[in-house]
């Protein structure tokens, strides 16, 4: 199969899993009426595996379809924008230091600390004038605590998807483009 060809059907993949990752499960969160789920760490690995650019669509597609489904339909773009700049990123520092195993390791969960803070403030900010500072501040913890869920889950995860032939080419390929 093309590797073009491949790329897509993973960011297809990709996008289905964190869209169903996200929804999934659901523990809601004070202030704003969200909730904690397992999708971060989907996102992360979006961007790893796919490279920057690939791994935003993929993440913010998966990520806003989950938000659109779910009734969440003001933050649909809010989400898309987020979870796209944490993929962007987790891709970026994966690109840049992933150079073997032990700093490919390093590079996942340093994209699950740009997750931390990617979406406790991006969220945050978004919030403000929807729902009022308080509101929008109540949410923070929950993010962080999201945060750290999607960094595990991709920590977790990485290595068994790394192990995957397929997987561990388009991840080299991605990286190698820096």
């Amino acid at each position: 199969m093309n590797s073009n060809l491949k790329k897509i059907v993973m960011a297809a993949l990709l996008a289905a899993f964190a869209c169903v990752a996200t929804m999934s499960i659901r523990i809601p969160t004070p202030g704003t009426g969200g909730y904690i789920h397992p999708g971060d760490g989907i996102v992360i690995l979006a961007g790893v595996i796919l490279g920057p650019g690939w791994g935003l669509l993929a993440a913010g597609i998966g990520s806003a379809m989950a938000d659109l489904l779910g009734g969440y339909f003001v933050y649909v773009p809010i989400t898309f924008v987020i979870k796209g700049a944490i993929a962007f990123a987790a891709g970026s520092i994966y690109r840049k230091m992933g150079k073997n195993a032990k700093t490919c390791c390093a590079a996942v969960a340093l994209g699950g600390a740009a997750d931390i803070l990617l979406a406790a403030g991006g969220y945050f900010l978004c919030e403000c004038p929807l729902y009022g500072l308080a509101a929008a501040a109540a949410s923070v913890p929950a993010n962080i605590v999201q945060g750290i869920g999607g960094l595990v889950i991709s920590m977790v995860l990485y290595p068994i998807l790394i192990a995957i032939p397929d997987i561990r080419r388009i991840a080299q390929e991605a990286r190698a483009q820096a």
